[in-house]
């Protein structure tokens, strides 16, 4: 997966503040055809009009219509993706335990309400182009495979929609991991599963690594000292880290 992606032409964002309001209100009240030539003029013309506008450039209908196209295409997404979430927090009840006081369902939950706020949750998936793991930002739909598994269209952060890819749930989706901080060092031992940031002179990635060897040093003003030797799971390849390039499961900080 290439790092580098083409600069991406940036949205109109010439709108007013009272305009901006304006198309927030028609968005959430109007029974119109919100993406009219006819309608989308309307609006043109009359924001171009107004006393607040004067001394700035005109609004084209073409540009009303972009920003009412961009926010319904943003509220499906985040409606697609908060429903596919439940059903990845359902095959991965660890990264989203029930709430007190409920048993765990046998039955897909719809929406989730028995695992509170999903929205508060952020994920991570292994790409199958390099078998590293990168941010969740949308899971876009999913699918049942002939093994009766269920897959994730996964949209990841800071990439574009060519870089979409279908994700088994449970090999290769999980909670985010979270860096470790210098207080975790003494609980990290040889053998512990961590996410290890691999630099590169071309790139700089996640790979999943168990920790090898450590070797203690008094911690200063600059925080953890200690060198960890890491053995890369993809490839064998061992490696000297420090551990502001470790990230753990966010179930390590529950177990110590």
């Amino acid at each position: 997966m290439d790092r580098l992606r083409p600069r991406q032409r940036p949205a109109f964002s010439g709108f007013t503040k009272a305009e901006f309001e304006k198309l927030e209100k028609l968005l959430k009240e109007s029974e119109e055809d919100l993406l009219s030539k006819e309608f989308c003029q309307k609006i043109a013309r009359s924001f171009s009009s107004s006393a607040g506008r004067a001394g700035k450039p005109i609004i084209k209908w073409t540009e009303v219509q972009s920003w009412f196209q961009n926010r319904q295409r943003d509220s499906l997404s985040k409606v697609t993706s908060s429903t596919i979430m439940s059903k990845v927090a359902f095959v991965l009840p660890e990264a989203c335990p029930p709430k007190k006081g409920h048993e765990s369902s046998q039955e897909p939950i719809e929406g989730g309400e028995e695992y509170g706020d999903l929205s508060v949750l952020e994920f991570e998936a292994r790409s199958s182009k390099d078998g590293a793991w990168y941010d969740v930002e949308l899971f876009l739909a999913h699918r049942f495979v002939s093994s009766g598994e269920v897959e994730v269209r996964v949209r990841f952060v800071g990439f574009g929609a060519e870089e979409d890819e279908w994700i088994n749930i449970k090999r290769s989706v999980r909670q985010r991991s979270v860096p470790l901080e210098p207080s975790h060092c003494p609980k990290l031992k040889v053998g512990d599963l961590v996410l290890c940031l691999q630099e590169r002179r071309d790139q700089a990635i996640y790979y999943d690594a168990h920790i090898v060897n450590i070797q203690r040093r008094m911690h200063d003003i600059r925080g953890c000292r200690c060198i960890y030797l890491v053995r890369y799971n993809h490839d064998n390849t061992e490696e000297k880290v420090r551990l502001r390039r470790l990230c753990c499961r966010p179930t390590f900080y529950t177990l110590h």
